[in-house]
């Protein structure tokens, strides 16, 4: 029997990406959760055969019926991408408190709620993975991008706090912390700018990315490579892993830890 896989915001972007390997690279039974685009989550379905989950990860009741509606379909939830995540940019002298909420709600609060609905059963049954998304924005907060920087630093202290819990048993939780990726937000930017400009999208994407003096790779990550270090992850190679913040950041980040 498969093991059986959430990812949350897992319809596009990075989430897909991370859906698909690991349904293609684990054989897990895989549910991909998402907000609330019915007819994109139709269409994902139909692309990928991966079935979906329509829940707000910010709402605490929503989660826990919702994981135990999958768990009584599919069987018990051995593994948790937390994904799904939200951002309202702006500067805190500019920032309206329902903006603070909402991104602290949807990005930590999700985490939360799924480690509330699924972890005490990863224990029990003496295997599991959580493995949170984060950002080189938790480690680097960006001064337009407080609220979001904000979220990712406390997933790393969440992941690295629950991690504590799991002595004695094969539970690992951990965080991948990710770096410029061209997902399908920023693709849409990228597109934008660029019918704006009149100029080609392959053009605006190098000018974007080469605004960014730190990143070592001088491009745009991948959904792929991100989801490549999520399936190892939630692999019984990655046994000894747990409690870490791992990066796939390309570079960005100077630091040596």
């Amino acid at each position: 029997m498969s093991r059986v896989a959430i990812v949350t915001g897992g319809t596009r972007g990075i989430g897909r990406a991370i859906c698909e390997r690991l349904r293609d690279e684990r054989g897990f039974t895989i549910i991909a959760n998402y907000a609330g685009n019915d007819d994109a989550a139709r269409r994902f379905t139909e692309e990928t055969g991966i079935a979906t989950a329509r829940f707000d990860v910010g709402d605490h009741d929503a989660v826990i019926a919702a994981c135990e509606a999958i768990e009584a379909e599919h069987g018990a939830i051995d593994v948790v991408v937390n994904n799904a995540g939200i951002t309202r940019d702006g500067t805190l002298l500019k920032m309206s408190y329902e903006d603070w909420d909402a991104v602290m709600r949807t990005n930590l609060g999700g985490c939360f709620n799924t480690a509330k609905a699924t972890f005490a059963g990863m224990k029990e049954r003496g295997w599991g993975r959580i493995v949170n998304i984060a950002s080189e924005s938790g480690v680097n907060v960006p001064a337009e991008m407080i609220p979001y920087g904000v979220t990712k630093a406390a997933m790393i202290a969440l992941g690295n706090g629950l991690a504590k819990l799991t002595r004695g048993a094969a539970v690992t939780v951990n965080t991948v912390l990710g770096g410029p990726t061209y997902s399908d937000g920023v693709a849409s930017v990228v597109e934008s700018l660029a019918a704006a400009q009149g100029a080609p999208a392959v053009a605006i994407k190098a000018a974007v990315i080469g605004e960014n003096r730190t990143s070592l790779l001088e491009r745009f990550i991948e959904p792929a490579e991100i989801a490549s270090l999520v399936a190892y992850l939630a692999s019984p190679l990655a046994s000894a892993t747990n409690g870490a913040a791992l990066r796939a950041d390309g570079g960005v980040l100077t630091t040596t830890l």
